[in-house]
């Protein structure tokens, strides 16, 4: 009885495994069918970035992290520029408040009664001790977290490369140079996925 009621559940719980639809998975990658156009690109003129006072230093960031991937040519000369890099970015200052509390506490309690059932009388002597000791510490942290969106439009207005990135600072670069690094540095994966993809040349 107990072994086919076992065998019974196994079936319920595969069927339902069976049932479970799979889990969807999501990519920033840039689309297939615009990856070969990247190929195309020579020359790049990254116009000022949306953002206030702080894009215009990531915008630098980002000329000169391009520059040195040698990947494309950098130009001031908007005229001369096959695509031109646009998009808005950030750097904004906040605080981490961390705070810890410790506390020790200790309580103690000694009774004593004496009485005489003849008399009727009786002594009670009680003490109540209690000790407590507690320490609490709050942090500050200053950071910088930094945030950018660039897109890559060539000639005929269409978007042929687009990426977010974000970062809180990495160990040798503060957050707006490392934000410059990390599109650079998808830009360059995206090109050899693009030169690993493209059909052979006649």
């Amino acid at each position: 009885m107990m072994r086919r009621g076992i065998l019974t559940f196994l079936c319920i719980a595969g069927a339902a495994l069976a049932q479970k639809p799979e889990l969807t998975s999501f990519s920033w990658s840039t689309p297939l069918e615009t990856g070969p156009e990247l190929l195309n690109v020579k020359r790049v003129f990254v116009e000022q970035l949306n953002g206030g006072d702080t894009a215009y230093q990531i915008r630098d960031l980002i000329i000169s992290a391009l520059q040195n991937s040698k990947l494309f040519i950098l130009t001031e000369n908007k005229d001369r520029a096959d695509t031109i890099m646009r998009g808005s970015a950030g750097d904004a200052v906040f605080e981490d408040t961390f705070q810890t509390s410790d506390s020790i506490n200790a309580r103690a309690f000694v009774g004593r009664s004496t009485g005489s059932s003849k008399s009727g009388a009786g002594i009670s002597a009680p003490a109540d001790m209690s000790v407590g000791q507690s320490d609490a510490a709050r942090i500050n942290e200053r950071k910088h977290e930094a945030i950018a969106t660039v897109r890559l439009i060539n000639k005929d207005g269409d978007v042929i490369w687009s990426t977010t990135q974000e970062s809180l600072g990495a160990k040798f670069r503060g957050a707006s140079a490392d934000v410059a690094e990390k599109i650079t540095r998808q830009l360059v994966a995206d090109v050899d996925k693009a030169k690993k993809t493209a059909p052979p040349s006649k």
